[in-house]
């Protein structure tokens, strides 16, 4: 086999080595990264909350106040009771009175209501809180783990990003600009293997010509259909 060709087949197989750490880092890191997500939606939920129940509470504190107002008037309706000379006044003053009494019915009722929420509401803040603690619990030991994790498979790559740097201080640069030039958009399939007759980086069928020349492998063949390079494992040779 022709030794470029050699070199970039094995370059190939390193790519994807690498390439293949990926997933795994970013499966280490999920775990971390959903406990802060789940960290993160638990602060903002309780964030919400306290922010619904201080404008609850201040709906009743308006009730509050309002109640307080319609005491005083019915404080002050009952020293003008005593006052009332004409038939007239004293109907207008019973009047006010039962406005103002339907009014601290309702304003009492307002006040029960809000109450009942904003316990509802800070029950459901204790309930999130405790939830918080247990992530936060948890967090320290999950960056551990994740951390070891990342530590293994670092070490793993970097010795892959050795066996690179060995094979390219040797590789044939004009070949390894070749390989580059694809790799930009092939990626992992930038080298690939003919199988049945075809290749298997655009499934197209092959002539023969260019199946012969692949099979003696003496120079570097590229697709005439994707121009991706082509070869043919050995033991499929043998």
């Amino acid at each position: 086999m022709n030794q470029h060709l050699k070199q970039l087949i094995d370059l190939s197989f390193i790519d994807k080595e690498i390439d293949a750490f990926e997933p795994q880092i970013e499966e280490a890191n999920s775990k971390y990264e959903a406990a802060l997500a789940k960290k993160q939606s638990i602060d903002t939920d309780i964030e919400n909350l306290s922010n619904e129940i201080k404008a609850e509470e201040l709906k009743r504190q308006k009730n509050e106040l309002h109640l307080k107002e319609l005491s005083a008037k019915l404080q002050e309706n009952t020293k003008k009771s005593s006052e009332v000379k004409t038939e007239r006044e004293m109907k207008s003053l019973q009047l006010e009175e039962e406005i103002a009494k339907e009014q601290i019915s309702f304003a009492n009722e307002e006040i029960e209501r809000l109450e009942r929420i904003i316990s509802s509401k800070k029950e459901q803040v204790e309930a999130a809180k405790a939830s918080l603690a247990e992530i936060d619990s948890n967090l320290e030991s999950v960056k551990a783990e994740v951390d070891e994790k990342l530590k293994v498979i670092n070490k793993e790559r970097q010795e892959v990003f050795v066996q690179k740097e060995k094979l390219l201080s040797s590789t044939n640069q004009k070949g390894l600009a070749f390989y580059q030039k694809i790799r930009r958009w092939a990626k992992n399939s930038t080298v690939v293997k003919v199988e049945d007759n075809a290749c298997m980086g655009c499934n197209m069928l092959l002539s023969d010509k260019i199946l012969a020349d692949v099979i003696k492998a003496e120079e570097i063949i590229t697709c005439p259909h994707c121009g991706r390079i082509l070869h043919i494992e050995e033991s499929t040779n043998e």
